[in-house]
């Protein structure tokens, strides 16, 4: 399996595409250099989200991109995508991967160094850990935990972690500082006037 080889991890939601099809954003960010996409869209049934993360999958393809279908593994397989996303209160990673095989990534996201330890030892690739600065997109999940924490789950966790939560272009040496392998992000992309500029931004301070 290959590795966790990006570092910004686009996590869609068309909700905040203003009007624009999510392919059209996506793709523009491929264009822009984004290879990992997390397909977010909760709300969809089975059978649209399948649709879609065929759709998303044949194009990140085409681009050497991969995506990760959030919280369905049987989606990602039957949709022959890269791997699965899971909410901190879904499946395990360890039934993930029984369930996935060795091929394909598994990411979770967490809200603690506490629950990245626990996430790692279960057999999580990589780790998203939020939410880092206020962001209205994550105040279900309660406030911002702060680099503080990023740092606390650095030290306790060998696989790579991503911030994620109000992370912007100014912020992510911060992030990257506090022991991040890269970022996540919601509306920094899916909401920019110019979806290409925003992405290649990010990836220009993640090299940085």
């Amino acid at each position: 399996m290959a590795g966790v080889d990006f570092s910004l991890y686009l996590v869609t939601d068309r909700h905040q595409a203003r009007g624009r099809p999510l392919q059209d954003v996506v793709s523009a960010a491929l264009r822009a250099g984004v290879r990992a996409v997390q397909l977010r869209e909760k709300d969809l049934s089975t059978r649209p989200l399948l649709a879609l993360a065929r759709e998303l999958t044949d194009l990140a393809r085409s681009y050497g991109a991969r995506v990760l279908v959030n919280d369905r593994a049987d989606v990602c397989l039957a949709a022959g995508s890269d791997g699965t996303h899971l909410p901190a209160a879904g499946l395990r990673p360890a039934a993930a991967r029984r369930v996935l095989g060795p091929g394909r990534l598994i990411g979770v996201s967490v809200h603690s160094a506490d629950e990245a330890v626990r996430a790692e030892k279960d057999g999580a690739d990589f780790i998203v850990l939020g939410p880092i600065f206020e962001t209205p997109a994550k105040r279900d999940f309660g406030p911002p935990i702060g680099l503080g924490e990023l740092e606390r789950a650095r030290m306790r966790c060998s696989v790579p972690l991503f911030g994620i939560g109000g992370v912007t272009t100014p912020r992510v040496r911060d992030v990257v500082k506090a022991g991040a392998h890269g970022v996540a992000v919601v509306g920094s992309v899916m909401a920019a006037d110019d979806v290409d500029r925003a992405a290649r931004e990010l990836l220009t301070a993640l090299d940085l």
